[in-house]
């Protein structure tokens, strides 16, 4: 007597696999929880001590009449932008934030591209193209290491400048914002290494090679997004 087989499958009332709805309701409950960390650094916002520092960098220029040194001062030796002098002379200082804008745009630059490559290695696994599959996810799991190379630069930097997780409000905020989108594209990281390992098995991925190099994709392009959003607001956006 022949033995009949039965497929299950994954799609769910809404037509959508079940397992890909399963990534989609996670990420939207990665939104509450990022939304809840962005939110709560707006709020406080206005309460940020700038520059997030102990101690201010100035520049050196004349202005008005005035000169303007340069150097590191204590910050509790400045108040209202004049910098008590141990001898009970004031000079004049202008702030510079610890904020590094343009390493942190080649670190963003990094990240966007990962989700170029990201595409392309989802496009190798839906058309068959396994080698070009495996290329574009190795370059993904690269860019995605350098991102965080520039992350453990900063983070570096600016604890050897005063800020750190415990320095004041900003430092928290900060450290905990930019920390767990870290820690999320670590999680990504390993994710496609997963798959990128398990590509070269004698099976491969098997037949839904596809599905699931788009569904980790869904979760790389999210990381990607909420970082643009966070990278603004701190970066971007004047305290």
């Amino acid at each position: 007597m022949a033995t009949a087989e039965h497929h299950v499958g994954h799609h769910s009332v809404t037509g959508i696999d079940n397992r890909k709805l399963l990534m989609w309701i996670f990420l939207g409950s990665e939104c509450l929880f990022f939304g809840a960390l962005i939110s709560t650094y707006l709020i406080f916002k206005a309460d940020i001590p700038a520059p997030p520092i102990s101690f201010i960098e100035a520049h050196t220029h004349v202005e008005n009449g005035h000169e303007v040194v340069t150097g590191w001062f204590p910050v509790d030796r400045v108040i209202d932008d004049v910098y008590i002098n141990e001898d009970g002379t004031f000079r004049e200082v202008e702030f510079a934030g610890v904020l590094d804008i343009p390493i942190t745009s080649q670190s963003t630059f990094v990240l966007l591209m990962s989700s170029v490559t990201m595409v392309l290695a989802v496009y190798g696994a839906q058309h068959g193209r396994l080698l070009s599959m495996k290329v574009w996810l190795l370059a993904t799991i690269l860019l995605g290491l350098i991102f965080l190379g520039y992350q453990v630069y900063e983070f570096r930097l600016f604890g050897s400048e005063g800020l750190t997780l415990e320095t004041n409000q900003f430092g928290a905020s900060f450290f905990v914002l930019t920390g767990f989108h870290g820690t999320h594209v670590f999680v990504g990281v390993l994710i496609l290494a997963s798959l990128l390992l398990a590509s070269f098995r004698r099976s491969g991925l098997g037949p839904e090679a596809g599905f699931h190099v788009e569904t980790a994709g869904l979760y790389w392009h999210f990381v990607d997004i909420v970082w643009i959003v966070i990278f603004t607001i701190i970066y971007l956006i004047p305290a």
